[in-house]
C-alpha cells in the first residue's frame, strides 16, 4: 500500500506572519476570517508573500454497490448521467470553475458504465463500481491500492504545471451513507446522528437507509480499529481515489480545499491515517447534511461558507477559492501602518 510523507508546516514564521497581518491598516483582527485563512497559507507556504498558482478542481466519479438496497432517492445511474453533464459544462461545478478560472478534471474512478472516449474525461476506472458493502467489502484491498496510486499521480500531473492549491469533489449515487459510516466510525457520534437524507430521501426512504445503515455498521464495525480497512469495506472507488489525492497534496505542500460532506468524510479518514495532513487543509462550506457541522466540530474546522448546499461535486471549494484569493491578496498587497504612514490605535 503506498505510504504518504506529510509533515505539519513549520510553525517557526507564525509570530511573522501575524505581526504583518496585525500591522496592516486595519483595526487587529477586522478581517476575521481572512485573517486566519492568510496565516495558514503562509505556514503552508512558508513564506511573509503567499501566492496562489494554477488553482485547481479533481472531480472523481463512482459508483456504489449498496445501492442496490434502494437507499437514494435517484437510482444509480445518474453517476454516469452527471458525468455526461460536467463533460457537457452544464454542472454547477462547470459554471464556478468557469467564472473563477480553476482548472477542472473530471475521472472515472468506478463508474458502472462504459464511456465513449472524450478529451475532457480522465479514465482511472479501477471497477464498475464497488461491491455491496451489506454483503462483503466494498473494495478489494488490491482495488484500494489502484486508487490511491491513482489518485497521488492525479495530484502530481497537476503539481508539475505549478498547481499549489486544490479542490476536491464527488459524484456518486449512494455515497453519503457512506460517509455517515465513516463518520461513525472515526467520531464519537452514534450513526443515528451520521445518517441525513443525501439526496433528498422522504421520511420512509429515510427511514429504510438508516435501517440499511445499521446493518452495514454491524458487519463492519470489528474492522474500526483499522481505518484503512473499514474505510475500503464501505467507501466508494471515487473516495478512494480522492483519498490518495488528498494525501499526495498534503505531501506536496499544497493547499487542499475540502468540500461537503463526502470529501469531508474522507479528509476524516485521511487524519485518522496522518493528522498532519491538518495543516494543509481548508474546509470551504457546511453542508447542509444533517451529520456535517458535527463533523466539522469533530476535526476542529471552522468553514468559509454556510449557504445550505448539499450538492456535492467540488462547488463549496470553487466557491470559496475567491475568499480564499483574498485572504492572499491583502497579506500581499495591502498597506501597512508603516508604509502608508497613518498613525496607530494610541
Amino acid at each position: 500500500m503506498k505510504k504518504f510523507q506529510i509533515s505539519a508546516p513549520d510553525q517557526s514564521l507564525a509570530a511573522r506572519i501575524q505581526h504583518k497581518i496585525d500591522f496592516k491598516t486595519k483595526p487587529v483582527g477586522s478581517l476575521g476570517q481572512l485573517e486566519r485563512i492568510g496565516k495558514k497559507i503562509a505556514l503552508i507556504q512558508q513564506s511573509l508573500a503567499p501566492q496562489l498558482q494554477a488553482p485547481s478542481m479533481l472531480v472523481f466519479a463512482g459508483d456504489h454497490g449498496l445501492t442496490e438496497e434502494g437507499i437514494s432517492a435517484f437510482p444509480p445511474e445518474v453517476t454516469h448521467q452527471m458525468v455526461l453533464n460536467f463533460l457537457s459544462g452544464g454542472a454547477a461545478i462547470n459554471v464556478f470553475c468557469l467564472q473563477h478560472d480553476i482548472h477542472l478534471q473530471v475521472i472515472d474512478a468506478g463508474v458502472n458504465h462504459t464511456f465513449p472516449y472524450h478529451p475532457d474525461l480522465i479514465d482511472r476506472k479501477i471497477a464498475f463500481g464497488t461491491a455491496n458493502s451489506l454483503h462483503q467489502e466494498a473494495i478489494t484491498t488490491e482495488e484500494l491500492d489502484q486508487a490511491l496510486s491513482a489518485g497521488s499521480k492525479l495530484v502530481e500531473g497537476r503539481y508539475r504545471t505549478g498547481c499549489n492549491i486544490m479542490g476536491f469533489g464527488e459524484m456518486g449515487i449512494g455515497n453519503t451513507s457512506a460517509a455517515s459510516l465513516l463518520m461513525a466510525a472515526f467520531t464519537d457520534y452514534p450513526l443515528s446522528e451520521c445518517i441525513g437524507k443525501g439526496t433528498g430521501v422522504d421520511s420512509a426512504g429515510l427511514q429504510h437507509k438508516t435501517k440499511v445503515i445499521h446493518q452495514v455498521f454491524e458487519k463492519h464495525q470489528p474492522k474500526i480499529h483499522d481505518p484503512l480497512h473499514f474505510f475500503r469495506s464501505v467507501a466508494g472507488l471515487e473516495m478512494a481515489m480522492m483519498l490518495g489525492a488528498m494525501l499526495q497534496a498534503a505531501e506536496y505542500r499544497m493547499t487542499l480545499l475540502i468540500d461537503g460532506f463526502i470529501a469531508s468524510s474522507v479528509y476524516l479518514t485521511a487524519c485518522q491515517l496522518y493528522p498532519e495532513i491538518s495543516g494543509y487543509a481548508l474546509c470551504c462550506h457546511q453542508s447542509n447534511e444533517q451529520g456535517h457541522q458535527k463533523l466539522l466540530d469533530h476535526l476542529g474546522q471552522e468553514t468559509i461558507l454556510q449557504l445550505n448546499m448539499r450538492l456535492g461535486e467540488g462547488t463549496g471549494c470553487a466557491l470559496a477559492y475567491p475568499i480564499v484569493a483574498s485572504s492572499v491578496a491583502f497579506l500581499q498587497d495591502m498597506a501597512s501602518f508603516e508604509s502608508a504612514s497613518i498613525s496607530q490605535k494610541s
